[in-house]
């Protein structure tokens, strides 16, 4: 290796990225492409949410905070009991603490909370990084629709049983007639 080879490289480096176009995107003028089901905030589906408090539980940041009260509800036929029933007075989000790792979206099994493509959600003030229901449930309207089933996949189990119960319930109906 001769003395200053080190140098000719790095300046042939140099001079090469210096003659390419730039890629840069001006972001406030350009919106950027994003990739499809690409993660920027949570939205919240609130007639979904039962108050089951997992995706408070299961944060790992503890950035979600729920409220709510029990109600009673009538007996859907007479002589029946009253039930109760969570009612959803607060569900609020605390941006400034989530490390966005999705597992509040995983696990909610009533398919209450969706990501959103939003990323536009920035504040001067760190305090109002905390965002309430009415804006999650705003950011619940840009999410994006599920792909399509893959063709080749199998059929999920609990269609496959629903459709041998409606099979059964028909042949069992033609017997009847």
């Amino acid at each position: 290796m001769t003395p200053g080879s080190g140098l000719a490289k790095g300046l042939a480096v140099t001079l090469r990225t210096m003659t390419r176009r730039a890629v840069t995107q001006q972001y406030p003028e350009a919106q950027p492409s994003l990739p499809p089901r690409s993660r920027g905030v949570i939205g919240l589906f609130e007639e979904n949410c039962t108050v089951c408090m997992l995706c408070a539980r299961e944060c790992p940041d503890w950035c979600i905070y729920i409220d709510s009260h029990k109600e009673a509800v009538p007996p859907a036929a007479p002589g029946g009991r009253e039930r109760s029933r969570n009612v959803l007075d607060r569900f609020a989000i605390d941006f400034a603490l989530c490390m966005y790792c999705g597992i509040c979206v995983e696990v909610c099994p009533f398919d209450a909370l969706f990501w959103s493509p939003e990323f536009e959600y920035a504040e001067t003030d760190i305090r109002d990084l905390t965002h309430e229901r009415d804006r999650l449930r705003e950011w619940m309207w840009t999410v994006p629709e599920p792909p399509p089933p893959d063709d080749a996949a199998e059929e999920p189990k609990e269609v496959a049983a629903a459709r041998r119960t409606a099979e059964k319930l028909a042949a069992r109906q033609e017997g009847d007639a």
